[in-house]
């Protein structure tokens, strides 16, 4: 058996998802089948001070790769100048995602960046042609799809289990009061920092809509859905979105395309999304409904670990309904199958993932701005800009999780 091949990471921002990522990219990835690729962290940054950069190496890195050590940094420059980093991993808020992706790319360096991409889909294109004309990866951290549940879901769409899909819906609403949970400055709510649920919960909801509908159809027939609808309730204290509701219209339906598919995405703050999530009467945040069956998923929506198959129309060898589950080994959170695609497109020297094309990310920009347009939400000029560069960094924090991805 030939030998793993290492790839090396270097963390942009320290804040609550970086650290996620990064505890699960050390995670010995044979406990999760893996023999492969091998992670390294070679060094992370913060915008704030290289104090805080060298705090998140001595909590989540040192000690857990061997002999490798990794480089503090206390400006994005410098991490994206260091030779001895292969691939970065962008997690800093959404807001600024255009900028520091623009100056990785400028420094030559692939990129896993997290979602939501950009602030708007003029951004991710340019982010797109750059990585292009520069010949770099290129991927959106869309962690839920490489989930084997994930992909598990999709097969069994695309194999025809439950019929032609023709309806599908996905929550993802926090139970939380904004008034209690969230200083107006929070990124969850501030408007400066592309605040709102739309960016941050609903790209969840729309995840599930695009990865069941558009996702499962061959790249020739993926067509774009309508929005023929939106609607938003603004924060009181901020004007971000806390609670938007999302109607698309999937032209062409899945798997053969004999009809269209209406998809109905939803997030908010106050209401939450499964009051019995860890009991048998928990209700299921996503449901896939076909004509000979129906997906439904149990939440979180993010990182779901249970889902049930029923049929309407019950052949001689079917039971009424399936139940799977699926575990996370070796005590991983969920991103390091994300770490381990990205890894292996870099290394075959692909531009793009397939189970997240450019084609996709863009398209889903652009449903998220005409949401955003019929719902009457705007950001602020310094964050909605194209212009390269821009002086951000009074402006921006270190990412913080704000969803608790239990």
């Amino acid at each position: 058996m030939s030998q793993p091949k290492s790839v090396r990471w270097g963390i942009m921002a320290t804040g609550g998802i970086a650290q996620t990522f990064t505890k699960d990219l050390l995670v010995d990835p044979k406990t999760r089948g893996v023999n492969d690729i091998v992670h390294l962290v070679t060094a992370a940054a913060s915008s704030s001070s290289k104090a805080s950069a060298e705090k998140f190496i001595s909590s989540y890195v040192d000690g857990k790769q061997g002999d490798t050590k990794a480089t503090a940094y206390g400006s994005y420059k410098e991490l994206v100048q260091d030779p001895n980093v292969d691939i970065i991993y962008v997690a800093t808020p959404h807001s600024h995602h255009y900028q520091n992706c623009r100056l990785a790319l400028e420094h030559s360096k692939p990129i896993l960046c997290e979602k939501a991409l950009t602030v708007n889909a003029d951004q991710a294109k340019i982010l797109v042609e750059e990585a292009k004309k520069r010949n770099l990866f290129f991927m959106e951290a869309v962690w839920t799809r490489y989930f084997p549940l994930s992909i598990e879901i999709r097969k069994a769409i695309q194999d025809g289990k439950i019929g032609e899909v023709l309806k599908v819906s996905a929550d993802l609403s926090i139970g939380a009061i904004p008034e209690d949970s969230f200083d107006v400055a929070h990124r969850m709510v501030n408007k400066d920092l592309a605040g709102g649920v739309l960016l941050d919960l609903g790209i969840y909801s729309l995840t599930w809509l695009f990865q069941t509908i558009y996702h499962t159809l061959p790249k020739e027939k993926r067509q774009a859905p309508k929005v023929v609808g939106a609607l938003m309730t603004s924060e009181p204290r901020t004007g971000a979105d806390e609670a938007t509701t999302m109607l698309l219209d999937f032209p062409v339906s899945t798997p053969t395309g004999k009809s269209r598919t209406h998809g109905i995405a939803t997030a908010a703050l106050r209401t939450h999304f499964d009051h019995e999530r860890d009991t048998e009467q928990a209700t299921p945040a996503v449901r896939i409904f076909g004509d000979e069956g129906e997906i439904q998923v149990f939440g979180p929506i993010y990182r779901p670990s249970r889902y049930r198959i029923t049929y309407t129309k019950k052949g001689d060898n079917k039971q009424p309904f399936e139940d799977k589950e699926h575990e996370f080994p070796g005590g991983i959170h969920g991103m390091s199958w994300e770490a381990d695609e990205a890894a292996r497109c870099f290394l075959a020297g692909k531009l793009e993932s397939e189970s997240m094309p450019w084609s996709e990310s863009i398209t889903i920009m652009e449903t998220m701005d005409e949401v955003r347009k019929l719902g009457g939400l705007t950001y602020p000029e310094t964050i909605e800009t194209t212009k390269y560069p821009m002086d951000m960094k009074a402006k921006q924090p270190e990412h913080v999780q704000t969803v608790n991805r239990d």
